[in-house]
């Protein structure tokens, strides 16, 4: 019998033994590939004896210190390295544990920057349908993923939505991707308006869809035209890359191939790749100014905000990402993956859509190829997938919902940014034998 809440209360779960290098072990010697980090976390795998020594080193001199009282070396060479990575005007970074934070800290921090400005009314948030920004019921509301909300429901803020950028299920036949893009953007505008401009404080958007419907790239010239929309009313753009960012895409922020500078952007997941909980938010001088030369104090915080553990282990995660190039082998890896996936699925009659950027890809399923017809969804393909998949020692994340919150299924991988050309194969096999395995079981 085991005393955990576990997720599921149908069934146990094996039990993780040991990680190696892109591989899980279990207590009866099966091993995994981790070819999704958990849930895109493990950006350097299993093990790394560099982030293991420096938790040590720290563990060894200092455990905790509360942020109200002190900073810590730490938490200012993590900021220093962090605001480097970018090549965007993002100068100031507030720590906390975990995506769904991370969000929530991001919007407080945009509501209280227009209340520093004298501008209270602006109290409302515009984010996207079929998103995915975390699991509080703050960052529950903010998203737009129906099935993770519906039990919630009664509890959860109202907030304004507009249609997600997503080519394969929203593109018109006679409409060019750049169309589509200025299309879907416009609608930011509309639903400003609708709001009143001076009502809305801030649109929160992921750069690169992650869990919800998995590795939605946006259109071309989609953000570039969300950023002068944010300019012309004065409303903040925040970029949600809790999944997408800290190197995934094969820059540190996928916001830099869009060619955009949002005012705020969160991170976490591979930002300390899992050896530690922690997460961030990085702004703007602008916006930091404000608050300091207003009121002088975030009305915010938690009790392990820069925690000098997860700040040292982020720390070292970060350099090696910097020093090992693994961007570069993210950009090259990423390239051999959707190579891969394509040989594998590009004729295959249940996959309708390949999709992703870097390490962030993903396959979408369909009943009927030509039509985009979705699986019934109480067929559960994606689950299905995901135990064909960890039988034959593959871990993948499946997602549900995928077209509108009810219908549609996908399975999404983020490997490790240092796995190698063999592996990317060998996960591709395994996927594929998984998805025929568990179609030809239905």
């Amino acid at each position: 019998m085991s005393y955990v809440f576990h997720r599921t209360a149908l069934g146990g779960l094996p039990v993780a033994a040991s990680g190696q290098g892109a591989e899980i072990i279990d207590t009866e010697g099966r091993r995994y590939i981790d070819a999704c980090g958990g849930a895109a976390v493990s950006c350097l795998g299993h093990g790394e004896p560099r982030v293991l020594e420096a938790i040590q080193r720290q563990l060894s001199t200092l455990d905790y210190a509360h942020s109200s009282f002190f900073t810590t070396e730490g938490a200012e060479e993590l900021a220093e390295h962090l605001c480097a990575a970018t090549p965007l005007p993002l100068e100031k970074v507030y720590y906390v544990c975990s995506g769904s934070e991370a969000v929530e800290t991001a919007v407080k921090m945009a509501r209280q920057y227009h209340v520093e400005r004298g501008e209270p009314q602006r109290r409302v948030l515009i984010s996207r349908h079929q998103s995915y920004h975390g699991n509080t019921l703050g960052a529950l509301s903010f998203g737009g993923n129906p099935g993770r909300q519906k039990p919630y429901a009664p509890l959860l803020l109202e907030q304004r939505k507009i249609e997600p950028c997503f080519d394969y299920r929203y593109r018109q036949a006679e409409e060019t991707p750049e169309e589509y893009g200025q299309r879907a953007a416009n609608l930011l505008e509309a639903e400003i308006l609708a709001a009143g401009p001076d009502t809305v404080m801030a649109f929160l958007a992921e750069t690169v869809v992650g869990a919800t419907s998995g590795a939605v790239e946006a259109a071309p010239g989609y953000f570039r035209r969300i950023r002068e929309i944010c300019d012309k009313y004065g409303v903040l753009l925040i970029l949600d890359e809790v999944m997408c960012g800290a190197g995934r895409t094969g820059r540190f922020l996928a916001c830099e191939e869009e060619g955009v500078a949002p005012d705020l952007v969160t991170l976490a997941k591979g930002l300390g790749g899992g050896f530690q909980p922690v997460a961030a938010v990085m702004c703007t001088s602008a916006i930091h100014e404000t608050f300091a030369k207003g009121s002088g104090s975030f009305v915010h915080g938690h009790t392990y905000s820069a925690h000098p553990v997860a700040c040292a282990a982020a720390l070292a995660v970060q350099k090696v990402i910097r020093d090992d190039r693994l961007m570069d082998n993210v950009t090259a890896r990423g390239a051999d993956l959707a190579a891969r996936l394509g040989a594998r699925f590009g004729n295959h009659a249940h996959v309708g859509d390949i999709r992703g950027r870097g390490l962030l890809q993903a396959i979408e399923l369909v009943e009927d190829r030509a039509g985009k017809t979705p699986f019934d969804p109480s067929l559960r393909i994606g689950a299905r997938i995901k135990r064909e998949a960890m039988d034959l020692g593959l871990l993948v994340y499946p997602g549900a919902g995928t077209v509108d919150g009810t219908c549609g299924d996908h399975i999404l991988l983020a490997p490790p940014y240092n796995i190698d050309a063999q592996m990317v194969g060998e996960i591709v096999d395994r996927l594929g034998d998984a998805v025929d395995r568990a179609i030809a079981a239905l």
